[in-house]
């Protein structure tokens, strides 16, 4: 068999679509307006053909060396939702000593997550040994697979948006005990915990801009020219 019939159909890359001002205004729209949801998840179901849309988005991202290391776990069992909640008031309390007084009181009025209240919490993995110990891409940047996931949490979240859907995302908790909640084995990491549901409602900015915790940075304080700028950091921080 020659070299020549026995390589793969040549692949060539079609024409780039070219999008709408309309198309393109509506993407920039829904990345200015995703919120991390706390308190406004209304009761309803989420609506089977929407979250399918939103999960088919999350499953789009890219991945290193196209491992596609992700996993979603659909949390809507009370009992187990719960049990997460219990784990998320542990840690929270934990969390609340660490910082300053004079911001304790404000850190304990924030509502830092919506377990309970939201109809659906879907937990992302990621899987390291999904492709095996040696990965395209990930051979000298063994956490890439971790960066897969989160950018498929982003079109998750997005997507969500564009559905009228809300999300939050919960990071306060031991991952050993979220870990045994779900039943999730020692090689498969956590990398997002988020609650979903239909809200009506949304804050015009973020909700910690809005109560003042912090505020958004000037993306300018935030731009380098071809290498690290110590001044530049320093005003950013």
């Amino acid at each position: 068999m020659s070299a020549s019939s026995s390589a793969p159909d040549r692949v060539l890359p079609l024409p780039a679509r070219r999008f709408s001002d309309a198309e393109r205004q509506a993407l920039y729209d829904i990345i200015a307006e995703r919120r991390d949801v706390r308190d406004e998840f209304l009761p309803d179901p989420v609506d089977p053909a929407a979250l399918r849309r939103v999960l088919e988005a999350a499953h789009l991202a890219p991945s290193v060396g196209f491992m596609q290391p992700w996993n979603f776990i659909l949390i809507r069992d009370a009992a187990r939702r719960a049990a997460v909640h219990q784990a998320f008031l542990r840690a929270n309390d934990e969390a609340a000593a660490l910082f300053p007084e004079d911001k304790r009181d404000t850190y304990r009025s924030l509502k830092l997550e919506g377990i309970l209240k939201a109809p659906l919490n879907i937990a992302v993995t990621c899987d390291r040994d999904r492709c095996g110990p040696v990965v395209l891409g990930r051979t000298h940047n063994a956490e890439m697979d971790l960066y897969s996931t989160v950018c498929a949490v982003q079109n998750l979240w997005l997507a969500a948006r564009a559905e009228g859907l809300g999300v939050g995302w919960v990071s306060i908790y031991r991952e050993d005990e979220l870990r045994a909640v779900l039943g999730i084995p020692d090689r498969v990491r956590i990398v997002a915990y988020l609650c979903i549901g239909h809200v009506d409602r949304f804050y015009t900015a973020p909700e910690l801009a809005l109560k003042g915790w912090r505020q958004r940075l000037a993306l300018d304080d935030l731009l380098m020219e071809d290498g690290w700028q110590a001044d530049k950091a320093a005003t950013a921080g």
